[in-house]
């Protein structure tokens, strides 16, 4: 998700599956994808009957277009803050 997230950077997440059930539109999660490994993206919409539909912000980034959507167990946690490397 560069340039908003950078290697180096560190992210606090919340794993608690409480709070995965009340994810939204642009939160920042984190998941394991059988392909690509552990992702950071955000959530762009929610599909009840498929799952998460996720974007990067950089350009290039990978998507829900070439990821699949994402659905809610393939999700590590919901990042709820983000320290950036100086």
């Amino acid at each position: 998700m560069l340039p908003e997230y950078r290697e180096g950077d560190f992210v606090v997440i919340n794993e608690i599956p409480f709070f995965l059930r009340r994810l939204s539109e642009g939160d920042i999660i984190i998941f394991n994808h059988p392909v690509y490994g552990i992702l950071i993206k955000r959530i762009d919409s929610y599909l009840p009957e498929e799952g998460y539909f996720v974007s990067g912000t950089h350009e290039n980034s990978l998507d829900s277009n070439k990821l699949g959507n994402i659905p809610i167990a393939a999700i590590r946690g919901k990042v709820i803050w983000h320290i950036r490397k100086q």
